[in-house]
């Protein structure tokens, strides 16, 4: 019994330990974010002067919301201090409010700081971040004529279709240019303003006109890379294309290889004779496409050589042994039902299963072989359940004894015998005591 009252005390004490920390870090908390309040009020009033009331929206609404809770942090306190006694509880509760209340003002306010000292670099960045803008300007523009010179040349070279990704570029870029030093303008006039969230605004769609231009001029010139490696390639894939129409004559001749042998032969056809403008992008696709297609038929046809498509008759007696197989299997189930445990019936469940999708596969050709698999399976798992439920039964089934020998115990009661074989044999049909009155 002491040692009962000693650690009950001791339990106590330590509840009243913790209690005592969480009153003292309450008391903390609320000093450290009231005094934060002070702090980022200051930086409040010192950002709206540099950027305005727009850009600083955000950070004062999000003071005027901690102001308002921290209200109820200071309540909470003083209800802890005054002349009303208060229950253990009821302090514990209250200081665990402020801590929260506490704790959620400073998080939300290291949020909008942060994304409030962010938006100031960017605003005392922007004079750099302006300057650079118009050097790159500067720079793009005098790629321009190189970038129109390398797009007439091409055009001679290369069709129209080729050409059709790049033709444009020289006079896109020269009006992105001019768009960025337009902005760069524009956002100087508002930032003299004091409209800074309109000036970042236009800074940054010229910052990115700059970049588009860039990317523009830098596609001209990596379009004559690019359409040399594609007349490469494509001279390589014309060779291994004629090469395939000539193995094709030695594959199984069905019509899906000689209409894709077909299809080669055109599209190595209808390639651009040699010195006009052509398109190797346009051109290499569709040969690559026609030659996969040949491909792909002659390694079907010769799959289908190898491995012949069964008959309709095929699919149809392997169901047929499938569907006789089932049945003893159900029916062997059925009449031992008391016996029989998950494993048969679980191999029996998914043979009906797969039983029922194999009619609408046999007339297609492209299912039938998957037809006769999942007819086999059938059969297979019906083989299953048939071996699964004997050998259930075989477990279970008692020693036989003459009815009314010693397998029956005094007072007409079953030990065995013939009773529990009906048992077994009849499942849930008959159970209980409608057993022991038929023994009786």
């Amino acid at each position: 019994m002491a040692g009962f009252w000693g650690r009950r005390r001791r339990e106590e004490e330590a509840l009243a330990a913790q209690d005592a920390d969480l009153a003292r870090r309450a008391e903390q908390a609320l000093v450290a974010a009231d005094e934060r309040i002070r702090t980022t009020s200051d930086e409040l009033a010192f950002a709206q002067a540099e950027l305005g009331d727009s850009l600083t929206a955000d950070l004062k609404a999000a003071l005027d919301a901690v102001r308002l809770h921290l209200r109820e942090a200071f309540q909470l306190h003083q209800l802890n201090h005054d002349e009303i006694p208060d229950t253990v509880e009821e302090l514990r509760t209250r200081n665990a409010r402020i801590a929260q209340l506490c704790e959620w003002a400073e998080s939300l306010l290291d949020e909008k700081t942060g994304t409030l000292a962010e938006t100031i670099a960017k605003v005392r960045r922007a004079p750099e971040v302006t300057a650079q803008v118009r050097r790159d300007a500067e720079a793009l523009g005098a790629r321009i004529p190189q970038a129109r010179d390398t797009i007439a040349r091409l055009s001679s070279r290369y069709s129209e279709t080729a050409m059709r990704r790049i033709a444009s570029s020289g006079d896109e870029a020269e009006q992105l240019i001019a768009f960025a030093t337009h902005g760069a303008d524009v956002s100087e006039r508002r930032r003299a303003a004091k409209q800074n969230e309109e000036a970042n605004l236009a800074l940054e769609t010229a910052t990115e006109a700059v970049r588009r231009a860039g990317a523009m001029l830098d596609a001209v010139e990596d379009f004559e890379i690019q359409a040399l490696r594609a007349e490469s390639t494509l001279a390589n894939v014309v060779a291994d294309s004629r090469g395939d129409i000539v193995a094709a004559r030695n594959a199984p001749q069905t019509p899906e290889v000689t209409a894709a042998a077909a299809a080669l032969e055109a599209a190595l056809g209808a390639l651009a004779p040699t010195g006009t403008p052509n398109d190797p992008f346009a051109e290499l696709t569709r040969l690559r496409a026609a030659n996969s297609a040949l491909d792909d038929a002659i390694a079907k046809a010769q799959y289908r050589m190898q491995h012949p498509l069964p008959s309709v008759e095929q699919v149809q007696h392997a169901l047929d042994d499938a569907d006789r197989q089932l049945g003893v299997a159900r029916g062997l189930i059925a009449g031992h039902r008391g016996w029989i445990g998950a494993d048969a019936r679980t191999r029996l469940a998914e043979a009906e299963r797969l039983r029922v999708d194999v009619p609408g596969m046999i007339s297609a050709e492209d299912t039938r072989e998957q037809a006769l698999s999942s007819a086999r399976r059938v059969a297979q798992l019906a083989s299953e359940a048939l071996q699964l439920a004997q050998r259930d039964i075989d477990s279970s089934r008692p020693q036989q004894q003459p009815w009314g020998g010693d397998g029956w115990g005094g007072g007409g009661r079953r030990s065995g015998g013939g009773g529990d074989i009906v048992s077994g044999v009849l499942g849930g049909l008959v159970i209980g005591s409608i057993l022991d009155g038929i023994f009786d």
